[in-house]
């Protein structure tokens, strides 16, 4: 048994936090109120000033298993995931080999059950090692519980195989998550095309690379009647372009954006520095902006990571050869506190409702929420406290990310799942 007095309640459905007593026993909320006696033998934590919030939930991640262990592995992501007060994640396919068959679905299901403290979900490719030339094999996916197809990492090049993917894959209540991407155009995907490239002297990728794809995908998602998800937008148009396809009401579209584009710019990179490196790359302060309202409105249904590690020796090289990506479960959740909701940005209720609730939504799962009756899965959060990323401090095995070695505000005190206290500082 377990006494949370004094938690500040955050929920997705109310911007005002609500002060309260929690009780948690053999694992469920049995009891939410003020001044509740603690029963014999509970443990009684004192959470005053803190806010208790759902477990958060991360619907894009590179575990990099199969086949890139020397990056991520199922157990050291899992850990980085819980470190940053997330209690669920679905990995992406661009393993080795490609998550595009039943056998290596049912492999990684298998690792993750006994390598996880976490559930772990897993999409499946749309075709055939990712290559977008033969489907891959949907139904077999389909029957170990995959929901969400996608080729991320690439676009699926060829709109015919995709169409005929999302005719068939739809009647099984399957949806497509779409790197939105023309390689023609997007060029060595190393950073943004505009001031910062061509000072840097490299040649970037332009907003329309993404923007294309945005647009296309969404108009085959409406031709065959599937639900098309956008993944990891960064320009103001691309946002546009979805607000746009929304409001019309005839095709079911949702989309998510990462923090990273959030808060940072292509002017972040300075003098080469890979850990901002990424792709999409990051735009400009006129996108970021646009990239929040977006958010505040619910254009973007959710906040994604899209938490990609990469090992020193990699981003050590030059810019152009690094790889992108940046890794984010470790520090996302204090990040967004720091650069958003501690300035008024916007208030824990849209941290909960965008990166707890709608992701699971989305996967078609029960929501976490801080109610009676419910399994605990929840996550204690000081605001008064600080967290200085280290290497040391963070689980994932890879440590590529704009924040080593900064002190930001706020701290993840406590990760609850069920009757297993998963982390507490």
């Amino acid at each position: 048994m377990l006494l949370l007095q004094n938690a500040r309640i955050a929920s997705e459905n109310s911007p005002v936090l609500i002060e309260s007593d929690v009780l948690i026993v053999e694992g469920i909320i049995q009891n939410i109120g003020k001044s509740l006696a603690p029963p014999e033998g509970a443990r009684v934590i004192d959470a005053r000033g803190r806010i208790l919030m759902p477990g958060m939930f991360d619907a894009h991640v590179h575990f990099r298993a199969p086949g890139f262990e020397n990056k991520e592995t199922i157990t050291t992501g899992s850990e980085a995931a819980i470190n940053g007060g997330i209690t669920g994640v679905v990995m992406m396919p661009n393993t080795r080999p490609a998550l595009d068959s039943a056998t290596a679905i049912a492999t990684v299901l298998e690792n993750a059950k006994h390598r996880s403290r976490i559930p772990v979900y897993t999409s499946g490719c749309v075709t055939k090692n990712r290559e977008g030339k033969e489907l891959a094999e949907i139904e077999g996916m389909r029957g170990l519980g995959v929901k969400m197809l996608t080729d991320d990492g690439d676009t699926t090049a060829d709109p015919a195989v995709l169409l005929r993917a999302m005719q068939y894959a739809t009647e099984f209540g399957m949806f497509f998550a779409s790197h939105c991407e023309v390689p023609e155009l997007a060029g060595p995907r190393a950073l943004n095309e505009g001031v910062m490239s061509y000072r840097l002297g490299i040649k970037g990728s332009p907003a329309c690379a993404e923007e294309i794809i945005i647009d296309r995908d969404i108009r085959l998602a409406r031709a065959a009647g599937a639900h098309v998800h956008i993944q990891h937008v960064s320009s103001k148009l691309g946002m546009e372009t979805i607000r746009w396809w929304k409001s019309r009401g005839d095709v079911k579209v949702t989309a998510e954006v990462a923090p990273h584009h959030l808060m940072f710019t292509d002017e972040h990179i300075g003098d080469y520095d890979t850990n901002y490196k990424m792709n999409p790359p990051l735009r400009t302060q006129a996108d970021c902006d646009a990239l929040l309202e977006g958010l505040k409105e619910g254009v973007f249904d959710l906040i994604a990571t899209d938490h990609a590690p990469h090992t020193p020796f990699e981003k050590a090289q030059d810019f152009i050869s690094a790889p992108n990506g940046i890794t984010g479960l470790d520090t996302a959740l204090v990040s967004l506190y720091h650069h958003f909701v501690e300035p008024g940005k916007f208030g824990w209720d849209l941290v909960v409702k965008r990166y707890s609730a709608e992701p699971r939504r989305l996967m078609g799962l029960p929501v976490a929420a801080i109610e009676v009756g419910q399994q605990a899965e929840c996550v204690l959060f000081d605001t008064e406290a600080e967290t200085t990323f280290t290497r040391e401090f963070m689980k994932s095995k890879s440590q590529n990310t704009p924040f080593i070695d900064q002190t930001l505000k706020g701290r993840v005190d406590l990760v609850i799942l069920g009757v297993d206290i998963l982390l507490e500082r």
